[in-house]
């Protein structure tokens, strides 16, 4: 969301027709030119948030810790607190955390079901697993858990964390998850069950970073013009102002890649076109989703902000799409 959220929906929708290519000639070439994120305000601390919009315009967002706190939204602009989507925690997640609590949750509705994948982990470990959930509001307390959808231990060579449900447009669902170790993962999954599908347990990889640092997670995979776009978060998270998280976009023309990035760099060795980084007070922005909303795409993220003491803040920009790339602003 850019600043047009504080403007009146007419006006909001005009500016955000303005050309691509107007939006594109703005877009950052250095850290100094990203816009701010948009105008929010209430209970806006969170980390890994991830937001719905319901059929009677009401925002909700839910985010990393204890039972997956909500918050709600009726403008995109000012939230306030609910309940938890678990007040009750399921008894399986002792398993993965000693807290216990749950991460980075991925919230979506479709066939008239709201649904949320999310991880349950130990913190630096891939002692991890993702959980699915299912409910007919999407509102605190209406949730059922429905178990385990995928896991790994200390053996394993990837981490089942950061879920992300995408449904392609012939009904396929897929789930993306993953960080460090060897990389982004996808599964491909049964509609009628929201775990791995019994004819395909392929995984497929589709980022990774070979050399230097390991660190990439968060996947969130868009299809926009016949394309698909990946988005992920590179770097160290949940350090305060010593952040240095960054959002980076690959894309392919097949949903299970290869992924490159604008300069044909591939994500499986250490590619990614920079979306989102640090600037002013903006610190490690990451740990995105993105919605598609009326007036457009939004990358929903949290930062750490460096006038508040790295408080983790929730981010929201409007993409804009140019040559077949995004930009925030």
């Amino acid at each position: 969301m850019s600043r047009t959220a504080l403007l009146p929906r007419p006006l909001a929708r005009a500016l955000v027709s303005i050309p691509l290519a107007t939006l594109m000639a703005l877009a950052p070439g250095t850290a100094l030119a990203y816009p701010a994120p948009g105008h929010v305000t209430g209970d806006i601390v969170v980390h890994d948030p991830t937001m719905v919009r319901r059929s009677d315009g009401t925002y909700l967002l839910y985010a990393t810790g204890g039972g997956l706190a909500m918050r709600s939204s009726t403008d995109r602009v000012a939230f306030r607190a609910g309940g938890s989507a678990f007040p009750t925690v399921p008894s399986w997640w002792s398993r993965y955390s000693s807290v216990p609590e749950a991460w980075a949750p991925d919230i979506s509705y479709h066939g008239g079901t709201y649904l949320m994948y999310y991880a349950v982990s130990r913190f630096g470990s891939n002692t991890s697993a993702i959980g699915f959930a299912t409910s007919s509001t999407g509102l605190p307390g209406s949730w059922t858990d429905h178990g385990i959808v995928h896991s790994t231990d200390a053996s394993s060579d990837h981490n089942a964390i950061d879920p992300n449900l995408f449904v392609d447009d012939d009904g396929t669902w897929w789930l993306t998850f993953g960080s460090w170790w060897t990389g982004i993962k996808m599964i491909r999954l049964d509609p009628g069950t929201g775990k791995q599908h019994a004819g395909d347990r392929t995984r497929y990889s589709l980022a990774s970073r070979p050399t230097g640092s390991r660190a990439v997670e968060a996947p969130q995979l868009v299809k926009r013009n016949g394309l698909y776009y990946l988005f992920a978060s590179y770097d160290t998270c949940c350090a305060g102002t010593s952040s240095t998280y960054k959002i980076k976009v690959g894309r392919a023309s097949r949903v299970t890649g290869p992924y490159t990035d604008r300069a044909g760099v591939p994500m499986m060795n250490n590619g990614g076109t920079l979306v989102l980084e640090s600037h002013g007070r903006v610190i490690g922005p990451g740990g995105q989703s993105v919605v598609k909303d009326a007036d457009g795409h939004l990358l929903v993220y949290h930062y750490y902000d460096g006038q508040d003491g790295g408080t983790p803040k929730l981010g929201v920009n409007l993409l804009g799409w140019g040559g077949g790339w995004p930009a925030v602003y």
